[in-house]
């Protein structure tokens, strides 16, 4: 066995056409370091309905070029049986560590099967990308990201003519070609053919299209400060702030240009703890130096998620990050205000709230598909779509993705409105609250090293499911594997729970599902509580928080996590 694996990573070596990683295998090699070479010729990366994504290194279990290069041939023979062939694919990239040069062997495999491909001129955000598909009437297009990974990460976005990510069984189509591919021999790779676009190609006609989310003559008096977390949102908003009018953003000096060490964050993803720390920094300084800011606005490193955060003078800090389920419930009023017409959709794991909202507009409907922007864009008649972990499309004419560049326009255009009648985007919420019942949201979250333990968590919940949750009577309990009337099959488990007899909980929802991107068990949680009037607040925010903290405990006891 120990002879197979040496033998396998010599053939594997024989191919890769990267001095650094091919270095880093015949070290290896050399030092007969059976364990490591076990891990990296384990099987090969799964390409899946997100792509590709894994950490950097030589062998089939890991992100390198020569995955890229099977990757990238497996699509292009996947999009000429599909009649494809002499269509354009697009290929963008962000600034991590290889993703120029997974860029590059991309639009040399798509030149030799026959295709044509075009080039991104620089780093972008993944919005960018997602927007030069449908623009230039591509057949496909290729985002080489790991979005909000660690920094030894890199990944491999896939998206169809439509300018939406693939889904199933598109996923398995192309995985099959890839499998279909012996050797990178025989991988035609010409050293030219591609085309790099022009800036004012993709660039200025994205820009242009930001226009689109915006009310001719709305208020435009807001100050931000901001930070692209080290990767390459800042150029791009940074021009669709000033050409829409708004006052320049105060940008986090510390996090301003792009980085693939990522090196004043432990992970480059506003949600995380710590990441915001310098944000907030900033803003305090700002203050002190009289121009107080009223809004943080924040995208993670391929910009394609927007994070805000909100003064709050009782946490430590100043400020406060607003989940991601409060900002989609914001943007959504803001919309329905604006006359939007259409489906207004999130996903299984986001705030009930959006449909509380979309029932209150005469021409707005209410739809709900699993995770994923992927299913959220294929959403008929979409006008607007989020879901909990900071991704919001509110133009999906433009972008059929997450957009964080075109979801920060209309946040401070929100805020900026409010600012105007002295309200604020905290203010709003608590008006949604008192209209709607507050809908309290909040994650558990288990990062493990062995996977088998999110497999095993999940036997134990479909064996035994919880029958009370906090108090609450669990009403109903649904094996999302089996699928619904609505919903095609997924690794997942909901549960309903009723109110409690004295009203002041009116109903709760459970979601748990392993995480399509990371090694974690994510567990969704949500508390709906009636709420009188704005004087109530303080009190329901306070059940609400213990109720959640009740079901985060007894969940954990019914998983064994």
């Amino acid at each position: 066995m120990e002879r197979d694996l040496i033998a396998q990573a010599r053939t594997w070596l024989a191919e890769d056409p990267d001095p650094e990683t091919r270095d880093e295998l015949a070290k290896l090699i050399d030092a007969g370091d059976v364990a490591e070479l076990g891990t990296r010729f384990a099987g090969t990366l799964q390409f899946g309905t997100a792509g590709l994504r894994g950490e950097i290194g030589a062998g089939p279990m890991r992100m390198n070029r020569t995955v890229v290069i099977r990757a990238a041939a497996g699509l292009a023979a996947y999009l000429k049986k599909q009649g494809h062939t002499g269509g354009t694919v697009v290929i963008g990239y962000d600034a991590r560590h290889k993703s120029a040069d997974f860029a590059l062997d991309t639009a040399a495999v798509m030149v030799g099967a026959g295709l044509k491909a075009a080039l991104l001129p620089r780093p972008l955000p993944t919005p960018v990308l997602a927007f030069a598909i449908r623009h230039l009437g591509a057949v496909a297009g290729v985002e080489v990201t790991a979005s909000h990974n660690p920094p030894r990460d890199n990944g491999y976005k896939v998206y169809l003519g439509d300018g939406s990510q693939i889904v199933p069984p598109a996923d398995a189509g192309i995985a099959a070609e890839i499998a279909a591919i012996a050797s990178l021999n025989d991988v035609p790779r010409p050293s030219e053919g591609w085309e790099t676009l022009r800036e004012e190609d993709v660039v200025d006609a994205y820009l242009a299209r930001t226009d689109a989310v915006l009310t001719d003559g709305s208020a435009r008096d807001i100050r931000v400060v901001y930070t692209p977390m080290h990767g390459v949102g800042r150029s791009v908003l940074t021009a669709a702030f000033a050409r829409a009018g708004f006052p320049e953003p105060v940008v986090v000096a510390e996090q301003a240009e792009p980085d693939p060490d990522f090196p004043t964050v432990a992970f480059p993803n506003p949600e995380e703890p710590g990441a915001m720390d310098l944000a907030f920094a900033t803003a305090r300084a700002a203050a002190e130096a009289g121009g107080a800011p009223d809004i943080i606005i924040a995208n993670d490193p391929d910009a394609d998620r927007c994070a805000v955060a909100v003064p709050d003078p009782d946490n430590v800090e100043g400020w406060r990050m607003l989940r991601g389920d409060e900002v989609g419930a914001l943007l959504a009023e803001h919309l329905v205000h604006k006359n939007a017409r259409g489906a207004f959709a999130t996903t299984i794991v986001s705030s009930s709230l959006l449909s509380r909202i979309a029932a209150g507009a005469p021409d707005a409907s209410y739809e709900e598909t699993l995770t994923g922007f992927k299913w959220l864009a294929r959403v008929d008649g979409l006008r607007y779509a989020y879901e909990e972990a900071l991704g919001y499309c509110v133009d999906p004419e433009g972008v059929r993705d997450k957009d964080g560049i075109t979801a920060a326009l209309l946040v401070a255009e929100l805020a900026a409105e409010l600012k105007q009648s002295d309200r604020t985007l905290s203010d709003l919420l608590d008006d949604l609250a008192v209209e709607h019942g507050l809908h309290a949201t909040d994650q558990l979250s288990v990062r493990v090293q062995d996977l088998s333990l999110i497999a095993s968590a999940m036997r134990r919940l479909r064996e035994a499911p919880p029958v009370v949750l906090a108090g609450l009577h669990v009403v109903s309990a649904e094996d999302l594997s089996k699928g619904t009337e609505s919903l095609p099959p997924t690794d997942g488990l909901r549960y309903a729970l009723a109110g409690d007899e004295a009203g002041t909980v009116s109903g709760a929802r459970v979601i748990v599902r392993p995480s399509g991107t990371e090694p974690k068990l994510k567990c969704y949680l949500e508390v709906v509580v009636p709420v009188a009037s704005a004087a109530a607040l303080v009190d329901a925010r306070r059940q609400a928080g213990e109720v959640l903290a009740g079901i985060k405990t007894d969940l954990s006891r019914a998983a064994g996590i």
